[in-house]
């Protein structure tokens, strides 16, 4: 029986994920997979690198570093956190990303992006620890108007969280059986309609199923929100939600702020952990 993580994005909501991941690493649990869309594919890495503490030590680190993520940078290169500096510069020089141990570790690791050309979801594994890799994860989490499409092995890829925000059924459909789930809304979030849809039409004028897909959304976020429901409700998926809003935006220059929602993330690891350990066999993955 194969033993999953899926893990929702959510931008900086996602330190509430990186505050339970710390905790179930700390356990020792090793899943046999983890899919990881946009926040959860950049801070759920550091699962796959058995790196607690790194995706909260880097974000507060660089929070009001304009190299890291500025409006400067979005002017100068077209994304908001800097593509070569983020993903490239701070994993090498200054908060080294464990490429042995991503490599040795044989847990899979997925990273959900959506296809700008066609609107579809690319489920892309990543299996070995280099500058590719760093740059799906790149996509993963380049928001459309905050990040310019990115180009990988002939594929324009941005947001996975436009095509598949929650990823349970895909995993489901290659053989993950009992999944652990960690969303970064409470109980009860309805997504609208994004408000935005004006000028997300102007700037992916060049790729309407990508126009269509983000103005569809929110029905396909709310249809997710169902089937996570059902999943756990037939005890096959095991979700852990936030209990209120979390308190932080999708951008965050407060170091503080960062603490407090990771803080809650552990809080709630510490309480799901026995619940955890029970769900996945009651011992360690």
């Amino acid at each position: 029986m194969k033993r999953g993580l899926v893990l929702e994005g959510g931008a900086m909501r996602g330190l509430f994920t990186a505050g339970i991941l710390d905790v179930m690493m700390e356990a020792g649990i090793e899943p046999d997979g983890l899919i990881g869309v946009s926040a959860g594919a950049a801070f759920g890495c550091n699962y796959k690198s058995r790196q607690p503490g790194r995706a909260l030590r880097y974000n507060k680190r660089f929070a009001r570093d304009k190299r890291y993520c500025s409006w400067q940078s979005w002017w100068k290169t077209g994304d908001l956190y800097n593509a070569e500096f983020g993903y490239h510069i701070i994993p090498t020089q200054y908060d080294i990303f464990d490429d042995k141990a991503f490599e040795e570790n044989p847990m899979e690791f997925y990273a959900v992006c959506t296809d700008v050309e066609t609107g579809k979801a690319v489920y892309k594994k990543l299996e070995k620890s280099t500058p590719l890799t760093y740059d799906w994860i790149r996509a993963s989490a380049s928001m459309p108007l905050a990040s310019k499409v990115v180009e990988l092995e002939g594929m324009k890829v941005l947001d996975g969280g436009v095509a598949d925000s929650i990823p349970l059924q895909y995993f489901e459909s290659i053989g993950y059986e009992r999944n652990v789930v960690i969303l970064t809304q409470p109980d009860g979030f309805v997504k609208e309609h994004n408000k935005l849809m004006p000028l997300m039409r102007i700037a992916l004028r060049k790729y309407p199923k990508m126009i269509e897909a983000m103005d569809k959304r929110h029905i396909m976020y709310n249809k997710e929100l169902v089937y996570v429901y059902e999943a756990e409700m037939a005890e096959r998926a095991l979700v852990i939600r936030p209990e209120k809003p979390l308190p932080i935006g999708h951008i965050s220059h407060d170091p503080d702020e960062m603490q407090r929602v990771y803080d809650i993330g552990r809080a709630m690891g510490e309480r799901y952990i026995d619940r955890i350990l029970a769900f996945y066999g009651n011992h360690n993955c």
